[in-house]
């Protein structure tokens, strides 16, 4: 059954992918979403025998790699942090399969794109179930290529292609730190399953341990987009909507959360690297909500709020609260996939339009999918008992109840970054739906909701966006709960949710949801009520120059350019020269040519035309044989040895002279 939930969702990818000319596009929908929907029944079944039963499952097929100092293995570990992550994983998956049967119902390549979105869910699956760090690996570079196909789906625009591309080499600077890992892991392990590392890690040298632990997070900060790997997620708002909800809410970017979380045995080891989690978390979380402010792309600003979320569960991550981690990986997923299908919805019926400043009045037109993206922006601001708040509050109280400075920098920032995330979604909430109409008239009266394939996706993501945080968190996040049994590990004396329960102040935990409520305020208030002030504020000199600074993401992609990519265009220019067709040719082709010339002409001095010159070299290789062979026979047995040497040297100086000897004959 275990591996049936991996099964499915390849063969409904082969069948579209492979077979779709033949089943057309409707066999092509009702494969995939069939596949999909048994292997979410599987999930939710192993969820309970494995999650809420305690049981986990191994399951073993071959040996990969066989020899002498290295064994890997193709085994699968279903445990309960595989099976917590297969719930949002498939139930999203799955959701958008049906989303998407209509969102894209008049593209004519809807078997290649229900094919990649398939496999995506494949290798999804594959990363978080492998049982050791190689397979992991496999499913990592799956979702790589994938996604990449994925966002450039629109092969024939220019845009999507540089999205893609960019997508791809930022994760390569991510693959190559977390490919040194791994092999620093099998170097220092001679292992890389997990229960062999993790059982060792206790007896290995600190120093190896964080540099080990900070590779693997150089590969997490480039797949969940932590600065300065996060340049390519808005980007990839080039795909189509259904794209963006499952790469940015449910899979891709949760990868390398996933990779920190299941190595946490390892990091727990590392106080260095759980503090530099801590600051790139906490710093990402604030650099994302301050660049969604000044965004007037739809999905961009939901693009930089999972950014901003990312950067929460990265600092829980620091924080060695890898439970509350896991915990905000799945409440996130379903109401940042509610956001980005609502946000489609929006766009599909608003004649593809995208920028907020030419939207206004839809919830009059559009009274559902209003709700549904007012639930999901609530959950996101952590409003009290929707399914953000059992995860995100509680990363921020976390954060203070350390009593370190790594702690209190991730509380202020956390705090403000609430306030901020706020401000931004209730701008997006008032621009498109609650502000006067600033379209063109005929696109608002064609506007109007979608079908049920849209409709009934939308409805359960806000069921859950409603109250499974509510349903699940005593159970992943309640104090004494030990549902994550051994998947987890943190130290003992990181563990901090008692202080945060009963020993903080209470304007403490209060703050976020105090800075939440006046950042939606401000939103209202501002572009409501007194939309004169950002006009105002925007003219000023101290406004442009803020609006350059966040509209230029603090200048990131800029740094880049002009330094670090020029730098390395230039420097493989000069290598291309200088060795490549330089000194390479010079040693190599050129070289070994010629060295091959020279030595077929000295070989053919040796041909002299004389019949007297090929008897005596007859004779010499005659003799020179007979030394060779039978001298232990001419000899001693005790200066065996030592007469041997000598004829050798003298065979070898005859023959060596001999050329130059029979040109003078």
């Amino acid at each position: 059954m275990y591996l049936s939930i991996l099964i499915f969702p390849l063969l409904g990818s082969f069948v579209s992918g492979f077979m779709g000319r033949k089943i057309g596009i409707t066999g092509s929908h009702i494969i995939t979403c069939t596949c999909l929907s048994i292997s979410s029944l599987l999930a939710t079944i192993a969820f309970y025998e494995v999650g809420i039963c305690g049981s986990p499952v191994s399951v073993y097929l071959f040996n990969w790699i066989d020899s002498e100092f290295m064994l890997i293995s193709w085994e699968f570990l279903f445990d309960q942090l595989t099976v917590s992550m297969f719930i949002p994983v498939l139930y999203i998956s799955t959701l958008i399969h049906i989303y998407t049967t209509s969102y894209l119902a008049e593209d004519p390549h809807n078997q290649r794109f229900f094919s990649y979105l398939s496999l995506f869910t494949f290798f999804m699956l594959l990363l978080v179930s492998g049982a050791n760090y190689f397979v992991m690996f496999i499913g990592w570079e799956g979702i790589g290529v994938v996604s990449y196909l994925l966002i450039n789906y629109y092969f024939t625009r220019i845009q999507a292609n540089k999205a893609a591309i960019l997508a791809l080499t930022m994760n390569r600077v991510g693959d190559m730190g977390l490919s040194i890992g791994f092999f620093a892991l099998f170097a220092l392990f001679g292992s890389v399953d997990y229960s062999t590392i993790f059982t060792l890690v206790p007896f290995m040298n600190e120093t190896a341990i964080t540099i080990i632990s900070l590779l693997l997070l150089i590969g997490a900060m480039a797949k969940s987009a932590q600065i300065p790997l996060h340049s390519w997620l808005p980007g990839s708002m080039e795909a189509p909507t259904p794209v963006s909800a499952l790469l940015h809410a449910a899979t891709l970017v949760t990868a390398g959360l996933y990779l920190l979380i299941r190595s946490s045995a390892i990091l727990e080891f590392s106080p260095t690297a759980l503090l530099v989690i801590t600051f790139i978390g906490a710093s990402t979380a604030f650099f994302a909500a301050t660049c969604g402010l000044v965004q007037n792309d739809l999905k961009r600003i939901i693009a930089f709020s999972t950014i901003s979320q990312l950067g929460y569960m990265v600092m829980a991550v620091g924080l060695s609260q890898y439970n509350v981690a896991l915990m905000h990986v799945v409440n996130h997923a379903f109401f940042k996939a509610l956001l980005f299908l609502g946000a489609g919805a929006v766009i599909h019926s608003f004649a593809d339009e995208q920028d907020i400043r030419k939207m206004g009045g839809l919830i009059k037109f559009l009274p559902f999918t209003y709700t549904t993206m007012l639930v999901g922006s609530l959950s996101l601001l952590a409003t009290p008992w929707l399914t953000g708040f059992y995860s995100k509050d509680l990363i921020i109280e976390l954060a203070y109840g350390q009593y370190s400075f790594s702690g209190l920098y991730a509380y202020l920032l956390g705090s403000l970054t609430a306030g901020l995330t706020a401000f931004y979604s209730f701008r997006l909430i008032s621009l498109v739906f609650l502000t006067v109409p600033n379209g063109i008239k005929n696109v608002y009266l064609n506007s109007h909701e979608s079908n049920f394939a849209v409709v009934i996706p939308l409805f359960i993501l806000a069921l859950f966006s409603i109250f499974f945080g509510f349903v699940f968190s005593d159970l992943f996040v309640g104090m004494g709960s030990d549902f994550f049994a051994n998947s987890i590990f943190i130290n003992p004396k990181n563990i901090s949710i008692i202080e945060a329960e009963f020993s903080l102040p209470l304007i403490i935990k209060l703050l976020p949801t105090l800075l939440s409520i006046l950042g939606a305020s401000s939103a209202i208030f501002l572009y409501h009520v007194y939309p004169d002030f950002i006009v105002n504020f925007t003219d000023s000199a101290l406004g442009k120059n803020l609006y350059t600074f966040l509209n230029g993401k603090y200048f990131f992609d800029v740094i880049y350019n002009y330094y670090f990519i020029s730098a390395g265009l230039l420097t493989g220019n000069t290598i291309s020269k200088v060795l490549d067709r330089g000194v390479i040719e010079l040693v190599g082709p050129y070289g070994l040519a010629s060295s091959l010339e020279n030595t077929a002409n000295n070989i053919a001095k040796l041909d002299t035309g004389v019949i007297t010159t090929y008897s005596l070299y007859i004779t010499i290789g005659i003799l020179s044989l007979v030394f060779l062979v039978f001298a232990p026979l001419l000899f001693d047995t005790y200066i065996i040895s030592e007469y041997r040497l000598i004829v050798i040297y003298i065979s070898a100086l005859f023959i060596c002279l001999f050329p130059s000897l029979s040109n003078k004959i």
